[in-house]
């Protein structure tokens, strides 16, 4: 082995000891629009930041709408930002670099770059869709997944098979709090499908044209700020994701005080019970629920249990301590397995060197 890259070795065992090396996340560009992947993103980057870490969001075009607008300024002006694009991505082999499952198609662009590679799966609905068949992480290089939850990470488990997966639970936007004064006779809706909250209002609508002056509010194209408050106004929020794979919406509804009717998605959240919300697993009930729902609250024939119990459900979930501390722990062990790797190096340099 000659001596330049033994000091390169020996350089990447002093970066990794003090956490100096980048944590590149790839991130996608929402135009502006806020969406909970990408602030989880955020989130975890800016908590390893704070940690002592040295993370850089990494886009691909050199424009780049960014999160101030929905997620805060401070995101955009603390954390440093790369694009692709223009900068050429230079890595070093203690670096390394998490990748969204929506950009698995860069697992082979990447994949003879020295650094660790990371797959950030947070919905499993997407970890197949850039993947040809029959192709899977690790042919690129990739043993290593985080995932939101459990449930998730047990069926990511029965795909990719000999993939390490751990879990990081999002945290929730702490501006979601209880509502202080009387709802008004809104209904916010949120629907992975715009289509859906048409068909929901309409249908509403016409089935009980009595409840006409109930108002409805789409909850796409606002900022954290204004989400928050128009859940805390509402009497009642509906939800509709059949693919969710976490589901902030009802968690973020249940801290401001508003019930939630939802249908259960494929892949059923690990908080969901029968006393924090109302569930359906039928779409076409959904509009009857809502109706009955509207007569109790204005019956003020709503049980207590539902805000107790949602909002004892939703608070495991604002919980920033617990948040940093997952985030550093995996981060952490991230880096010791490649410092362990890189010492496994020096230790075969100096076996041979004695033979």
């Amino acid at each position: 082995m000659s001596q330049e890259l033994q000091e390169k070795i020996f350089k990447s065992i002093d970066i990794l000891k003090n956490n100096e090396n980048k944590i590149f996340f790839l991130t996608q560009d929402t135009k502006g629009n806020a969406k909970a992947g990408i602030k989880h993103i955020y989130d975890m980057a800016m908590s390893l930041k704070n940690s002592g870490f040295n993370p850089i969001i990494l886009h691909e075009k050199k424009v780049y709408t960014g999160v101030a607008e929905w997620l805060g300024e401070e995101y955009m002006t603390e954390l440093p930002h790369q694009n692709i694009e223009e900068q050429k991505l230079q890595v070093s082999p203690e670096d390394i670099l998490v990748i969204p499952e929506l950009f698995a198609h860069a697992l082979e662009q990447v994949s003879n770059l020295p650094c660790a590679k990371i797959v950030l799966c947070q919905a499993y609905d997407f970890a197949l869709e850039t993947l040809a068949p029959g192709s899977t992480w690790i042919q690129f290089g990739t043993y290593k997944a985080i995932t939101t939850s459990e449930r998730q990470k047990n069926y990511l488990s029965t795909i990719f098979k000999s993939v390490s997966i751990d879990v990081i639970e999002p945290v929730i936007y702490k501006g979601f709090t209880k509502k202080q004064k009387p709802p008004l006779p809104v209904v916010t809706i949120h629907t992975r499908d715009q289509r859906d909250t048409a068909k929901i209002i309409k249908t509403f609508y016409l089935k009980y044209p009595q409840y006409r002056w109930i108002t409805f509010r789409d909850m796409r194209g606002l900022n954290l700020e204004e989400f928050a408050q128009n859940l805390k106004e509402s009497f009642v929020s509906v939800w509709v994701d059949d693919t969710s794979s976490f589901g902030t919406f009802p968690l973020e509804s249940m801290l401001s005080g508003t019930p939630v009717i939802g249908k259960v998605p494929h892949l059923r959240p690990e908080w969901m019970n029968e006393t924090n919300g109302v569930w359906t697993t039928e779409y076409l009930d959904i509009v009857d629920t809502l109706a009955e729902f509207t007569q109790n609250w204005l019956e003020d024939n709503i049980a207590e249990e539902l805000y107790t119990s949602g909002y004892e459900t939703a608070t495991k979930f604002i919980d920033y301590e617990s948040f940093n501390k997952n985030v550093f722990t995996k981060f952490n062990e991230y880096n010791q397995l490649r410092l362990q790797n890189f010492e496994s190096q020096v230790e075969k340099i100096k076996n041979e060197s004695e033979q």
